[in-house]
C-alpha cells in the first residue's frame, strides 16, 4: 500500500516559528513524521540513532545480537521508519506507552487449505500532498511529547504560541496547568508554577539558564525588577517554537527550581523538512488608548544538504494606559483633639484620638488618582546554524537578541502634600466626618488643611538581552555519545530617565470614600484650575540592573545494554548582578523665590482631569541636574552578587517490562557546589562604607522518575526527588535600604548568611489518552521545603536601626516609625495540592458540532509558611501562591476557518508579609477572558482577528487578610489585532 504523507504546519497564524512536519494516517499515537537518515550496518546501533531522531524510546525484549540494519533515509514517522529499520529481522514493533517495544515476529500462519473466495486486491492509496494547519494537531502533538516523557512534562508548540492573541511570551505560559502570571499595564510580567512565586521558577533558553529584569510603571508593584525571576515580556511569543515546562526533576537538569524549569526554544533550520520562508503583519490597538501600533515578524531558513541557517525577527509597538485608583498603603494612625470636629461621631472621635496597641484606627495613605500612559517596543531577532554530516555528528550555534523599550507618562492626584494624610493627624487637618469598618478609616471628610499635590514623571528604560550558545553532539562509538554545551547571555536594564515634578494645593477640603468596593475622592476646589497649584519638589532617578550568566557543560551517554544507558556529566555556571538606583531631589516650599513649574492638563486617560508640571520644560526652567553619580546612589541599592557553581550527576535510564507493564524510567544523583560573593555599602552608624562577604554551600540531590504503561491508553507516572531554589538577590545583600518618606518609611536590608531553599518534593500522575481524540489526566504533588526563607518585619523608631539621621525625610526624626523588613530562615514550609487536565475534540457529536473541542485545567495549591508581623508571629499562606488556578479554552476547527475563546482564573494571592497594621498584602481573583479567529484563503494566506482581555479585568490590590483594604484597583483596557499571516 502506498503511503499516505500529510505536511503538518504547526506555525499556525503567524507561521513564523513553526515547526513543520508530517503524520501518517493513522499513526499508533499519532506521530508526525520528520527527516530520517540512518545508515546501515549493526541494527542496536541503528535502534539507538532512530530513538535519538525521532525522541521517542525504544525497548527491545528480543536479542538484536548480530542483527542489521538496512538503514533509513526520508520523511517518515517513526513507526514507518521504526518498520523499515527492522525489515527481514523477523521483529515486529508494537506501541507502548508513547514508545515502541520490539519482539520476536510471530511465525507465519499456514495458508488455508480452500480459498472459498477471491480476496479483491486492496486498493492502492496515491502518494499526494496535504497541507494540514490547525490548533487541534498542536494540541495532539503536544500531547504526544507529553505521553512519551518519563517525569511530569507540559509541551507548548508554536501553534499554541504563535496563534493564540498572546502579546508575549509570559500570556502564552498562562495556559499551562498550574501556571499563572502577573500583570502589569495590560501585559503579562512574571510566572508562579503550582503556587510557588517566579524566584523559585528557572527560565532555561537554547539549553542555558537566564535572567532578564524589567521594571513595572506602578510604586505599588515593586517598579524595577531585580530578582532572579525572568521577565518574560522580553520576548514576543514569535520568536519560540517550542516551550516545554519541567514540572518534576532530574538530575540532568540544573538544580535551582523547586517549583519548576521553563525551557524556551528557538527555531532551527533542521526544523523544517527544507527552504522555508514565512512572515507576520497585524495592526494592534487597545480601547483605553484608541491608538493602532504595528505587530510584524518574519522567517526565513535555508538547506545546504548538512548545513542550515535561519533567521527570524519580531518587532511590536505598543500603547497601553493603566489607570484607576490607589494608596501608598495603610498606617496606624492618631488623631490629635483639635484635628477631630464636633461633628465627628463621639465614638468614632474616641477611637481616632485615644485608641493605642491593637486598638488604633489604621487610614490609607495618600488617596490619589493615577494614570500612567505606556509607549511600548519590543525587537526580537534569532539566528541559528546547524550542521550534520550524517547521523554521527550535529553541531550548532544560536544567537538571540532581544530589546524590550518603555516609553512611560505617569499622573496622580493625591493627598500628600506638606499637609499629607499620609501618617498621624495633627497638623491644619480638620476632620468633619468619619467611618470606621473594623478598624479601618473607611471614609473621612476635611473641611480644610489638606495640602494635595499632582505628580508628573517622565520614564524611559530599556532591557536588552543577549544570548550567544554553541553545543554539539559527537557519536564516538556504538554506544558512547559524548554532548556539550556552552553559552554567555546579559540581560542589561537601564533606566536613565526617572524624572517627576511635584505640584501643591495648599489648605483644601477633601473626604474619600472607600466604602461599598468603590474608590471616590472629592475636593472642596477646582483641580483643573492652575492657579490652585504651586511647585513643590522635582526629583530625578537613575536605575541600571544587569545579569549575566557564563555556563559550559559536557555530557556522557553510554548504552550499557539494550534497555540500560549511563549518562553523566559537569557543569560549570557563573552568575553575576549587578546594580544601583540614583536619586536626585530638589524642594521648593512655599513662599520661596523658585521659578514657578510649566503647567498642563493632564493628557492621557484618567479618572478625572487635573493640573501637572510639564516635567521637561519645568526642569529646563529650574537648572534640575539630570547627570547623577555615585554620590546620589540610594542607601542599599548599589550591590552585586556573584554565584559559581560546580555541578556534576550520574544518572541510568532504563526501560522494560514487568508482569506485563512496559515502563521506563530514571536514577540519579547531582552534586552542586556554590561559592557566593555579596559585594555592597553596609550602614555603619556613621556613614556608608563597601563590605564583601564571601559564602558556600553544597549538596547532593537524588531523583526518581518512573512512568508506567497501566495499560494500552493509560500511563501512571511517579517522581521523588530533591531540589534546592537560591535566596532572592535582595535577600543575599550586604546592603542596607532606607526609604523615607513624610509619613515614616520602611528600611530594608538583606542577609548574606540566608542558606538556600531545600524542597523534598514527591508527585504522582494517572494520565488516560483517547486515541487522537484527547487525554484526560490527574496529577497529586507534595513538596517539603526546609529552611524556608520568610520576612521578619517589625515597627520600631527610626533611632534604634543605627542608619545616619541624614537618610531622614523633612520633619521626621530618631522617634519616627518605620517598618524594618529583613529576610530570616525560617521553620520551613510545604505545598501540596491536586491538578486535572482534560483536552478532548468533540467529534461524538453530529455535525457541525463534532468540530468542537476542548482543553482545559484546573489545580488546587495549599501552603503555607510563618512569618513575623510587628514582632508578632503568624502563618501565611506562601507569597505568589493561589489557591485555585485554571484555564479553559473552547474552540472551533474547520480546513478554513477556525475559533477560539479562552478564560485564565486565578484566585487571590499574598506578595507580602505586610506589616505596620496591616497582617498581609496582595492581590484580589481575577480572570481574564481572550478570543482568536482565523480565516484560511485559498492562497494560502492567513487572516486573523484577535482579541485579549475582553472584559477588562482589573487588578486590585489590597492591604490585610482579613479586612481587605483597598491598596490599588485599575483597568487597562481591551487589546484587539488584525492581521494577515502567510509561509511558502
Amino acid at each position: 500500500m502506498a503511503a499516505r504523507r500529510a505536511w503538518l504546519s504547526r506555525s499556525g497564524a503567524s507561521l513564523l516559528a513553526g515547526l513543520t512536519c508530517g503524520v501518517v494516517a493513522a499513526p499508533a499515537f499519532a506521530a508526525p513524521a520528520q527527516h530520517f537518515a540512518i545508515a546501515r550496518g549493526d541494527l542496536a546501533q541503528a535502534l539507538n540513532a532512530f530513538s535519538r531522531q525521532a525522541d521517542v524510546p525504544v525497548m527491545t525484549l528480543a536479542d538484536i545480537r548480530n542483527r542489521t540494519s538496512q538503514g533509513v533515509s526520508g520523511v517518515l514517522t517513526p513507526e514507518q521508519a521504526l518498520n523499515r529499520l527492522i525489515a527481514g529481522q523477523n521483529l515486529r514493533a508494537v506501541a507502548a506507552g508513547g514508545g515502541f517495544v520490539l519482539r520476536e515476529a510471530p511465525p507465519p500462519s499456514p495458508p488455508p487449505a480452500v480459498v472459498r473466495r477471491a480476496t479483491p486486491p486492496e486498493p492502492a492509496i496515491e502518494l499526494d500532498t496535504v497541507v494540514v494547519t490547525g490548533f487541534r494537531e498542536t494540541l495532539l502533538h503536544a500531547r504526544d511529547l507529553k505521553r512519551r516523557a518519563t517525569g511530569d512534562t507540559e509541551v507548548i508548540l508554536a501553534e499554541d504560541i504563535a496563534a493564540f492573541p498572546d502579546l508575549n511570551l509570559a500570556e502564552s505560559l498562562q495556559r499551562v496547568p498550574g501556571m499563572t502570571i502577573s500583570r502589569d499595564t495590560g501585559e503579562g510580567r512574571q510566572i508562579a508554577l503550582r503556587g510557588l512565586g517566579p524566584d523559585f521558577t528557572r527560565a532555561q533558553l537554547n539549553g542555558m539558564e537566564v535572567s532578564a529584569s524589567t521594571a513595572s510603571g506602578m510604586d505599588n508593584r515593586g517598579s524595577v525588577s531585580r530578582t532572579r525571576a525572568f521577565d518574560y515580556s522580553i520576548f514576543a511569543s514569535e520568536l519560540f517554537n517550542k516551550v516545554t515546562v519541567w514540572k518534576s526533576y532530574a538530575v540532568d537538569q540544573d538544580e535551582g527550581g523547586i517549583g519548576g524549569t521553563v525551557a524556551l526554544r528557538t527555531a532551527k533550520p533542521f526544523d523544517y523538512p527544507g527552504d522555508k520562508l514565512a512572515f507576520s503583519a497585524k495592526g494592534l490597538t487597545n480601547s483605553a488608548t484608541r491608538t493602532v501600533s504595528p505587530r510584524v515578524a518574519a522567517l526565513v531558513s535555508r538547506r545546504w544538504g548538512d548545513l542550515g541557517a535561519l533567521v527570524s525577527v519580531a518587532y511590536s509597538e505598543n500603547d497601553a494606559n493603566e489607570y484607576g485608583y490607589r494608596n501608598w498603603g495603610w498606617t496606624p494612625v492618631t488623631f490629635g483633639a483639635a484635628n477631630v470636629a464636633a461633628t465627628v461621631d463621639p465614638v468614632v472621635a474616641n477611637r481616632l484620638i485615644n485608641a493605642t496597641g491593637a486598638g488604633r484606627v489604621v487610614a490609607p495613605m495618600a488617596e490619589s488618582y493615577s494614570t500612567w500612559f505606556d509607549h511600548r517596543t519590543r525587537l526580537g531577532v534569532t539566528a541559528s546554524l546547524q550542521y550534520e554530516p550524517g547521523t554521527r555528528v550535529k553541531l550548532g550555534a544560536d544567537l538571540l537578541y532581544g530589546r524590550l523599550s518603555n516609553d512611560r507618562d505617569e499622573f496622580s492626584l493625591a493627598a500628600a502634600g506638606d499637609n499629607p494624610l499620609t501618617g498621624d493627624v495633627k497638623g491644619t487637618q480638620r476632620l468633619r466626618g468619619a467611618v470606621i469598618q473594623g478598624n479601618s478609616l473607611v471614609q473621612a471628610d476635611y473641611s480644610g488643611g489638606v495640602d494635595l499635590r499632582t505628580e508628573h514623571k517622565r520614564s524611559e528604560d530599556t532591557t536588552v538581552f543577549l544570548q550567544a550558545a554553541i553545543n554539539g553532539e559527537i557519536q564516538a562509538a556504538d554506544k558512547l555519545r559524548l554532548r556539550g554545551m556552552a553559552g554567555y547571555s546579559k540581560s542589561d536594564f537601564e533606566g536613565p530617565v526617572f524624572d517627576k515634578i511635584f505640584l501643591q494645593a495648599s489648605d483644601k477640603a477633601f473626604s474619600y470614600d472607600l466604602r461599598g468596593g468603590k474608590a471616590v475622592n472629592t475636593y472642596g476646589f477646582d483641580p483643573i484650575d492652575p492657579a490652585q497649584w504651586s511647585l513643590m519638589r522635582a526629583d530625578t532617578r537613575e536605575d541600571q540592573v544587569i545579569n549575566q550568566f557564563t555556563t559550559g557543560r559536557f555530557d556522557v551517554d553510554y548504552q550499557a545494554a539494550p534497555t540500560l544507558s549511563i549518562e553523566g556529566g559537569a557543569q560549570y555556571k557563573s552568575f553575576r548582578n549587578d546594580g544601583y538606583t540614583r536619586r536626585g531631589r530638589s524642594d521648593y516650599p512655599t513662599g520661596t523665590s523658585a521659578a514657578q513649574a510649566v503647567k498642563e492638563l493632564v493628557f492621557q486617560k484618567s479618572p478625572r482631569l487635573y493640573i501637572v508640571g510639564d516635567v521637561d520644560a519645568t526642569f529646563a526652567r529650574l537648572g534640575v541636574n539630570r547627570d547623577l553619580s555615585t554620590a546620589d546612589d540610594l542607601p542599599g541599592s548599589d550591590f552585586s552578587i556573584t554565584e559559581k557553581t560546580w555541578s556534576a550527576y550520574l544518572m541510568m535510564r532504563a526501560h522494560g517490562e514487568t508482569l506485563g507493564k512496559t515502563w521506563r524510567g530514571d536514577l540519579g544523583l547531582r552534586y552542586y557546589d556554590t561559592d557566593l560573593t555579596s559585594d555592597g555599602l553596609v550602614n555603619t552608624g556613621v556613614q556608608t562604607r563597601p563590605a564583601v562577604i564571601h559564602g558556600r554551600y553544597d549538596g547532593v540531590l537524588p531523583a526518581l522518575n518512573l512512568a508506567v504503561d497501566l495499560g494500552p491508553s493509560v500511563v501512571g507516572r511517579l517522581s521523588i526527588n530533591r531540589n534546592i531554589s537560591r535566596p532572592s538577590l535582595a535577600d543575599l545583600r550586604v546592603a542596607g535600604n532606607v526609604n523615607s518618606a513624610p509619613f515614616g518609611g520602611t528600611i530594608t536590608s538583606g542577609n548574606p548568611n540566608l542558606r538556600p531553599f531545600l524542597a523534598d518534593a514527591i508527585e504522582g500522575t494517572i494520565e488516560t489518552y483517547q486515541g487522537r481524540a484527547g487525554y484526560f489526566a490527574v496529577s497529586v504533588f507534595y513538596k517539603r521545603m526546609a529552611s524556608f526563607i520568610t520576612t521578619a518585619t517589625s515597627a520600631v523608631t527610626y533611632g534604634s536601626t543605627g542608619y545616619p539621621l541624614q537618610f531622614l525625610a523633612p520633619g521626621n526624626g530618631p522617634d519616627t516609625i518605620y517598618t524594618f523588613v529583613r529576610p530570616v530562615n525560617g521553620d520551613g514550609a510545604s505545598i501540596k495540592g491536586l491538578e486535572l487536565a482534560w483536552q478532548r475534540d468533540f467529534t461524538f457529536l453530529p455535525a457541525p458540532f463534532d468540530k468542537l473541542g476542548f482543553v482545559g485545567n484546573v489545580t488546587r495549591a495549599a501552603g503555607r509558611s510563618n512569618a513575623i508581623v510587628d514582632g508578632q508571629s503568624v502563618m501565611l499562606d506562601l507569597f505568589q501562591l493561589s489557591r485555585w488556578t485554571s484555564n479553559a479554552t473552547l474552540y472551533y476547527e474547520t480546513p478554513r476557518w477556525g475559533a477560539r475563546i479562552s478564560s485564565a482564573y486565578r484566585s487571590g494571592y499574598l506578595d507580602s508579609a505586610g506589616g505596620n497594621g496591616s497582617i498581609g498584602t496582595g492581590y484580589l481573583a481575577s480572570n481574564n477572558i481572550d478570543l482568536a479567529a482565523h480565516y484560511n484563503t485559498t492562497g494560502g494566506l492567513r487572516i486573523v482577528l484577535e482579541g485579549v482581555n475582553l472584559t477588562d479585568e482589573p487588578i486590585t490590590q489590597y492591604s490585610d487578610i482579613t479586612e481587605k483594604r483597598l491598596t490599588a484597583r485599575t483597568v487597562s483596557g481591551r487589546t484587539f489585532t488584525l492581521g494577515v499571516t502567510y509561509e511558502f
